[in-house]
């Protein structure tokens, strides 16, 4: 975003002279204010120390974001695609990529987005605009609210959690080989890519994708298919017992997992890698669910306690 202020810096006003009740007064006001400031620290009788956070924090959203929830719980939490350090809990000194599928500004890239990448097997188009409801709430939007909570839950454990997208950056993609070359530079020991499906009414439920083992081209999962496949179950398992979400009644014959050699982001990864179809967008039962803050944060709570299950025994 730009910003064209003025040409030139107006003209600035003459100050008057200042008389000595001026000078006085300007000497008595900070003083003022020091002793307000003082009581204000103190408060009711107590110190400073113990003065309500409340009093002196400020929030500062991050470029692109913003640091209040929308009326839907939609909300948007400040940082960027780099890693940021985990705390001191469990999960310290582990890396894990989160992957919100498509970008809300893929469709109005679509030259871009729709050029050829190699993905080992074969060559498929950078990226597409995923699916929304019918009500309009894109499957983008969707998916970088969960990895903003799901974010947030692994930091709690000490992760050091790393975005394919954030909304402070590109205005499309990234492009399916890249999102699994960002996991792999991170040397991430988890990453999972999450999306929403766009079936018929009636499809419902969700299903992971686990990768196929592959060797060919750039394309290697032999080393990963196993890990993935432990991490799939678990992320499932996590899933399901947190939003009582069933598994696809499509797709993965009821076990709510699929295996597919088709996916750039499956396929090039060298890390333990997974897909989470969160559900049908286009089901008015799973709708109902995906475009609900509190239903998406018991779904991120679910995938979080998958993963850090994964890494603890891993």
């Amino acid at each position: 975003m730009s910003y064209t202020g003025p040409d030139s810096d107006s003209p600035q006003p003459r100050r008057p002279r200042r008389g000595p009740l001026t000078v006085a007064l300007a000497a008595l006001v900070p003083g003022a204010l020091l002793g307000w400031a003082a009581y204000e620290a103190v408060g009711d009788g107590g110190t400073a120390a113990s003065a309500p956070a409340s009093r002196t924090a400020t929030v500062s959203p991050a470029p692109g974001g913003s640091a209040a929830a929308s009326p839907d719980g939609d909300g948007k939490a400040p940082g960027s695609s780099s890693g940021r350090p985990g705390g001191s809990g469990p999960l310290r000194g582990r890396v894990v990529l989160v992957d919100p599928g498509h970008n809300p500004g893929n469709f109005r890239h679509p030259a871009e987005i729709g050029r050829p990448v190699d993905i080992g097997t074969n060559s498929k188009e950078c990226d597409t605009t995923g699916t929304s409801t019918n009500d309009g709430y894109t499957e983008a939007r969707f998916t970088l609210d969960l990895a903003h909570r799901l974010r947030a839950l692994l930091e709690r454990q000490g992760a050091t959690v790393r975005l394919t997208r954030d909304e402070d950056g590109p205005a499309w993609g990234p492009c399916v080989d890249e999102r699994a070359r960002i996991g792999n530079a991170a040397h991430a020991d988890a990453a999972i890519s999450l999306h929403a499906d766009g079936s018929a009414e009636g499809d419902r439920g969700f299903h992971v994708i686990l990768p196929g083992s592959v060797h060919a081209g750039a394309a290697d999962t032999r080393a990963i298919v196993g890990p993935s496949h432990d991490l799939g179950v678990r992320v499932a398992d996590g899933y399901r017992r947190r939003t009582d979400e069933p598994p696809s009644n499509y797709l993965g014959g009821g076990t709510g997992l699929v295996t597919r050699t088709d996916l750039g982001g499956l396929n090039l990864s060298t890390v333990p890698k997974v897909f989470l179809e969160c559900g049908n967008m286009r089901d008015s039962k799973d709708a109902a669910l995906l475009t609900s803050g509190a239903w998406r944060q018991r779904a991120a709570q679910g995938i979080s306690e998958g993963i850090v299950s994964f890494l603890r025994d891993s």
